[in-house]
């Protein structure tokens, strides 16, 4: 595949002469036997033309016999490009950049009006310090337009060493972007390049300069970008969430690096600036294998830049951020829910983004809102998700999440256990109080708006209220069996046994174990007494009895119960 490649559907042979501009000075016809640089030399209107060849030691180039197409510029283009690049002379330009954009208007060969056709062709302006030509995009869609920057205002003015077209703005060297928006088989490209540029990254920018400079870009067509749409099941750019969007344009960028075709060899790996991998394949031609397993074909090669080198493709890559869209893993698919970002924004924060996009394993999770992570953060007197200690963060995170798929239709009440850990102690998961009397209440503080979001590892239920990882008191005031202990707890006369089982873990007398008595129980103890309520007992007598059943600074699951006695509180 070589640079001269063109989109075939755009072949079309040039039928245009002249604009018939009236604000151009018209270029007489001139004998053959004159050559490029002396016509330029002889004519008044391309003084500037002239003046900047000699300073760029290129007039004997165009005076020999060596055939070459030079689009020339007249002095009112030269004046318009000196003034939007701050040079008050020709002399004020450096020379190495001048002789590089004279360069850029020659191309080797005769091309009269009739061999032009839309597509790329090269000059001679190279890039950087190589013998890399840089690209030309024609258009005779309407006239002949030069990287839609630069028109031609008449045509074929022959000479002996080749022939002019001149021009009503001198071409700068192109960038990436140029190219870009030079292409209409791009414009798509360019609409994403805007859409996903926010405060942080403005990818026309970035594309334009020379910052992680030379790039390698595979270009997607406008079929490739309506190919992704369709996939994706929406109606346009704008329906694409932008940290998406910037995933994947990112996907298609090789940063510090100008591969040409030629440099391409078949298995080569490159990293983008997505981060993640693509592989080249040549075994069916040019094509690149991206993180679906799929083959996208090279259509076009080398089109040169400035700062870098573009290669058009007929398909988007997608990286897994993409895939997880199309077939969402929990983390994808949170992803790309408005409503659950700072959910996001905690998972990334301890790493359990990585966990929930985990395809070989199952989970369900309890996803809680916008607006209650701020209640939550409100609620304990904290501004950002980033306040919160990781290691709290990250155990509150896995406390909404269930290992397995449990859909709405198996929940039951009941207690299950989560992700979450008792002093990080595998074996040792926190309870989780599932109440679906009415709706589904978990612990008695969230309840499950939206359920049965299905991801390709697992489920979503979406909840209205953080789980904060529960105490003694949360389970005792969750699960309606213990209505009668929550009474007796706070019955008149009682110390403040709320406070106190409600300690933190690591501050004493916590950790408790509690022989916690069901309504029936209460029930049978009223009768056996016998008294007619709870506030019949007297205070000290149901104190006593209370602190009976609760053992400080202990932690003792059923498999480490053995004979023997124990202090209770």
């Amino acid at each position: 595949m070589k640079n001269l490649l063109k989109f075939s559907f755009l072949f079309v042979s040039l039928l245009f002469i002249s604009c018939g501009d009236d604000d151009e000075t018209p270029i007489n016809t001139i004998d053959v036997e004159v050559s490029i640089a002396e016509f330029v030399a002889a004519n008044p209107d391309y003084s500037s033309l002239a003046a900047a060849l000699v300073r760029a030691n290129l007039t004997s180039v165009l005076s020999g016999t060596d055939p070459f197409t030079v689009f020339a510029p007249n002095n009112a283009a030269f004046a318009a490009f000196l003034e939007a690049n701050g040079f008050a002379s020709l002399e004020d330009v450096p020379v190495d950049v001048l002789t590089n954009t004279l360069l850029n208007h020659v191309v080797s060969g005769t091309n009269n009006s009739e061999s032009l056709t839309t597509g790329y062709i090269t000059s001679l302006a190279t890039f950087g310090d190589t013998e890399l030509n840089l690209s030309l995009y024609v258009d005779i869609t309407t006239g002949v337009q030069l990287n839609n920057v630069s028109t031609v205002t008449a045509a074929d003015i022959a000479a002996s060493n080749g022939v002019i077209h001149a021009v009503n703005s001198v071409i700068a060297l192109p960038t990436i972007v140029t190219q870009a928006s030079a292409n209409p088989a791009f414009s798509t490209l360019v609409e994403a390049l805007v859409a996903a540029s926010d405060g942080t990254t403005d990818y026309v920018a970035l594309l334009s300069g020379t910052t992680a400079s030379p790039f390698t870009v595979f270009a997607p067509t406008n079929e490739a970008f309506a190919g992704l749409l369709t996939t994706l099941g929406l109606s346009g750019l704008g329906d694409v969430p932008q940290p998406l969007l910037q995933s994947i344009l990112n996907y298609h960028v090789i940063a510090g690096a100008n591969v040409q075709a030629g440099d391409l060899t078949n298995g080569q790996t490159a990293t983008t600036f997505q981060g993640e991998d693509i592989t080249i394949d040549l075994a069916n031609g040019a094509q690149i294998i991206d993180a679906t397993g799929m083959a996208t074909n090279i259509i076009v090669t080398d089109v040169q830049t400035s700062n870098g080198v573009v290669h058009a493709i007929d398909r988007v890559l997608l990286p897994q951020a993409a895939i997880d869209v199309v077939d969402p893993t929990i983390a994808g698919l949170a992803m790309n829910t408005a409503d659950l970002s700072i959910l996001v924004e905690a998972l990334q924060l301890t790493g359990l983004d990585t966990v929930l996009a985990d395809r070989s394993s199952e989970f369900t999770v309890f996803a809680p809102t916008n607006a209650s992570f701020e209640a939550f953060l409100a609620s304990v007197g904290l501004a950002t998700i980033n306040d919160v200690p990781l290691d709290l963060l990250r155990q509150t995170l896995l406390n909404h999440v269930l290992s397995g798929v449990v859909t709405s239709g198996q929940l039951t009440t009941s207690y299950t256990n989560t992700l979450a850990t008792f002093n990080g102690e595998a074996d040792a998961p926190l309870s989780l109080y599932i109440n679906t009397a009415s709706g589904v209440v978990l612990n008695g503080v969230s309840t499950v708006n939206t359920a049965d979001v299905v991801a390709a590892n697992g489920v979503v239920h979406i909840v209205q209220g953080v789980i904060a990882l529960p105490t003694v008191v949360t389970f005792a005031t969750a699960d309606s069996n213990y209505s009668s202990l929550v009474a007796a707890l706070t019955t008149t006369g009682q110390p403040d046994f709320v406070t106190v089982l409600s300690t933190g873990n690591g501050t004493a007398p916590a950790p408790f174990t509690v022989f916690a008595p069901t309504n029936q129980a209460f029930t049978d103890l009223l009768v056996e007494l016998p008294f007619a309520t709870l506030g019949d007992i007297p205070p000290a007598v149901l104190t006593a009895a209370l602190n009976t059943h609760v053992v400080p600074e202990a932690n003792v699951r059923a498999e480490d119960l053995v004979d023997g006695t124990v202090t209770t509180l």
